[in-house]
Order: C-alpha cells, then structure tokens, then sequence
C-alpha cells in the first residue's frame, strides 16, 4: 500500500509524543488483552482456592492465547509447585504470579553483536516472509532514527519485484533517506555491496537493507540471504551488525517456527512483531521471547508511522494485565 508524502508528514506532525504509551499499548493490543486478561478475570472472579479444574482452564486460556505448549507448561508447573508449598492460594493473586513470571520471559538480554567502528554505518540487515511488512518496518524505523539526527540510507536488495523497489524509494522520499537501488532482477548481493559503499562514502549513520520476501522452507533462498549477509561482511567487516527478523503477529505459533529458520541461518540479533493491533494473537510475543531468547526491538500497534514503537517489557505487561 503506498501513501501521499503528504499524508506520512500529517501522521509525522500528529505522532503521539508518548506520555500516554501504555494506553496507548492497551488500544493496540485491545484483542490480546481481552482473549488473556479478560478471560482471565472472568476464571478467577468469585474463586475462593485454587483447584485442579481452575489449573486446567487456565491452561487452556494460556495455550488458547498463543503463548505456545512449552511457555503454557512452563507457567503451569510453576503456579502448580507455589500452591503445592502454600506459596498460593488465593486465585487473585494467581493472576499477579502469572504477570511476573511473563515478564522475567520477556527481559530477554541483548544478543551479543557487532558495533561499526567509528566513523562507519551501523549495518541493519531486515529479513522476513512475504507480507509481513518488512519495508513498511524499514521506512517507520527510518523515519525515527533520522528524527535522532541521523542520516539513513535505504538499500533495495529485494530485486525480484520492481513494487518493492519503488515502495522503499517512496519512503525514502518521505522521510528523507537516500535510496541505493539497481534494475528489477540485479544480483541483490551487488545492490548491498554498492549500497555501502556509497553509504562510507556519504558518512551515512544507519543503512537499511531491505530483502526479498522468503519463503522459509526454501533452502535456495535462505542460501542467497547468507549470500547478502557474506557480501556485507566483505565490504564492512561487521556488518551486517543487526540483522532483523519482521514477524506478523497474526500468524501466532507459526511465527516461532519461521523465527527458528532465520536464526539457523543467519543468526538474528531482533525482532520486530508487526500487526499486533489486528490480531488476538499477542501472546505469541511471551512465546517467542521465552523459546528463543531473542529481544524484541520493535512491536507493531496500527498503521500510523509512530505506531512502530520501541518494545518494553514492563510496558508491554503492564498494558495487558493492568
């Protein structure tokens, strides 16, 4: 979907400065708050003790909210040894225990990587399947690190489809980053390798590389990924210093699998969780910090260019379950 420069400068103009950020986290993410917590209030109300059946519905509603078999057990068997030692017993109180075991899962400490020596661009590498939003992420991301006073170049490696290639020349334009682009069908690997180089020349501060849509499962392609990031790593030893998986939300559990791919592969420094206002889905995020111990950079609540917004544990908690 492409937009009016005019339009994107109206969303820059009106973005939300962020004194409200959890409510404005409680509007997004209104779907997951309601399929967890709401159902959650709804097992707990009028409960005197913890039994059995009510361990065995909570159950349910946790897996039911795409937490995920293994983040469920986890939760589950660790309520079941506090009321076992009369830790507790209240099922209020549940509820709190539930809150902070999710958020020790979701302070997942950085990945270790690689930072640009002085004077060098930091190299973000974006990776992801069709459709999950990865150049609409890029242009977002753009737009708020050069509202840090930085200067952005956006490199279109996604050469198979001359739409993606005119879709980040248009965000480039928007938010005023140079774009480094060749003619549909040109060796992506080449496209990156020129893209830093002109960025070195143009004392650019983040370059972001935006990559075809793979399909996961296809060996061949992900090869051409490693390809890009080998390339990278020739030109700028480092780089790519972050690479970026962009995830939909709405996909829930299938997200991980795909999250478990790319990481083989590649090994990702983040993630980025895209459509998390759209979906019920948003315990697919305790999920897969939980399993792959990866951060989460950025989650996606809307379509405005400030809904793109930094991922903080004790928000993100406070605005599901407060």
């Amino acid at each position: 979907m492409f937009f009016k420069k005019k339009d994107t400068e109206k969303d820059i103009k009106n973005a939300d400065p962020g004194t409200n950020l959890v409510q404005r986290l409680q509007q997004g993410l209104a779907m997951t708050r309601s399929t967890l917590t709401g159902r959650l209030d709804r097992l707990f109300f009028g409960k005197k003790e913890i039994t059995d059946d009510l361990l065995e519905e909570l159950e349910e509603i946790l897996f039911t909210s795409d937490i995920g078999v293994a983040t469920t057990q986890e939760l589950i068997d660790s309520v079941q040894k506090k009321v076992e030692r009369k830790e507790l017993k209240d099922p209020e109180k549940l509820k709190f225990a539930l809150r902070d075991h999710i958020l020790s899962f979701l302070e997942v400490q950085a990945v270790s990587h690689l930072s640009p020596e002085p004077g060098e661009p930091l190299v973000i590498m974006v990776i992801g399947v069709n459709g999950v939003g990865k150049t609409t992420t890029i242009g977002k991301a753009a737009q708020r690190y050069i509202l840090q006073g930085k200067k952005v170049m956006l490199v279109a490696a996604d050469t198979f489809r001359a739409a993606a290639v005119e879709q980040l020349g248009i965000w480039g334009e928007r938010v005023g980053a140079d774009v480094v682009k060749q003619k549909t069908g040109a060796d992506p690997s080449a496209v990156v390798f020129d893209g830093l180089a002109a960025a070195i020349s143009r004392e650019i501060d983040v370059v972001l590389i935006d990559t075809a849509g793979r399909l996961h499962t296809k060996i061949n392609l992900m090869e051409e990924l490693a390809k890009i990031h080998r390339v990278a790593g020739r030109k700028l030893p480092g780089a790519p210093h972050e690479v970026w998986l962009i995830l939909d939300a709405t996909t829930g559990q299938n997200a991980i699998s795909q999250a478990e791919t790319f990481n083989n592969a590649l090994g990702l420094t983040h993630i980025v969780l895209t459509k998390l206002d759209g979906t019920a889905k948003g315990g697919i995020v305790v999920g897969i910090s939980r399993q792959l111990k990866i951060p989460i950079k950025y989650i996606g609540i809307g379509e405005k260019i400030d809904d793109l917004r930094p991922f903080n544990a004790r928000d993100f908690v406070q605005a599901i379950f407060d």
